[in-house]
């Protein structure tokens, strides 16, 4: 399958702009749980999608909606959540990162794809460039940590590779629409249960979760899904190492994060690894 670079370029811009994601909520959000966040982050940029586009799923899409709002945001987010609060941030970035490796066999299963082992070889050359950015050497491990990181990783490769199969016959944003809304209801019990309270925001605030619910989610997805349905699946996952890449950069550029030798090796491997697997693809 030949990839198309303007199409590569287009879904690129979602995983770079999730990377903000740690930046954004630790300067803007810092009073907000991590689960409200992802509440506040889905549930209106959905609604908002919704009075834009003016179209309700019908028939099997009502279920298939909430399927992959609860695969690709609720489930996915609250595993998230799960590892980064009893795992250091990088033991759990580099669990969340076996995402592309899931993707290539669930693609395997699923879509009746070819395994190939240069897919397989890209997807873990990306893992380690994950691993040299990320990774601390006095990295703790939590089992439980682990196993929610891991968990988190498939739910959101099983939505991308059901999205994929399923292909809705509506636009990527009326798409995006119908998952972030139906994601952020599912969160939004959760949150009413364990946070209670949301605390009023300030401008501060509202900028922050302005950039996380247009940009980081009603944008981004919208170019994620539409990439889901033109490219290859292993092409697709493989451009979510530039999550963390770019979280590592925005660090080094606004928060004076210093950049090491290995960290600067794990980006030369990150970028290696997605032009390796779209390479394995052509």
């Amino acid at each position: 399958m030949k990839t198309n670079l303007s199409d590569l370029s287009l879904t690129a811009i979602a995983p770079i702009v999730w990377g903000s994601t740690y930046l954004v909520t630790t300067q803007f959000l810092p009073g907000f749980s991590p689960m409200t966040v992802a509440m506040l982050r889905a549930l209106p940029a959905g609604l908002l999608l919704l009075v834009i586009m003016r179209q309700l799923p019908a028939g099997i899409w009502w279920l298939r909606a909430f399927v992959l709002g609860a695969l690709n945001i609720s489930i996915f987010l609250t595993m998230l959540f799960v590892a980064a609060y009893r795992l250091p941030g990088g033991v759990a970035g580099t669990v969340l990162s076996a995402q592309p490796l899931i993707v290539v066999f669930l693609a395997a299963v699923l879509l009746s794809g070819r395994l190939r082992p240069l897919t397989v070889l890209a997807a873990l050359i990306g893992m380690g460039g994950v691993a040299l950015l990320v990774l601390t050497p006095n990295a703790s491990l939590d089992a439980i940590g682990i196993a929610a990181g891991l968990a988190g990783a498939t739910s959101m490769a099983l939505g991308s590779i059901l999205a994929r199969k399923w292909q809705p016959p509506v636009s990527p944003l009326t798409f995006t629409a119908w998952q972030l809304t139906s994601g952020g209801l599912l969160l939004l019990p959760v949150v009413l249960f364990v946070d209670r309270a949301i605390p009023v925001p300030t401008v501060s605030n509202l900028l922050g979760l302005v950039w996380l619910g247009l940009i980081g989610a009603a944008v981004t997805y919208a170019l994620w899904f539409r990439g889901i349905g033109r490219l290859a699946p292993s092409v697709v996952s493989s451009l979510l190492f530039l999550s963390p890449l770019t979280a590592v950069l925005l660090g080094w550029v606004f928060l004076g994060q210093t950049l090491s030798i290995l960290q600067i090796t794990g980006i030369a491997l990150v970028v290696g690894s997605i032009w390796l697997s779209q390479r394995a693809n052509d």
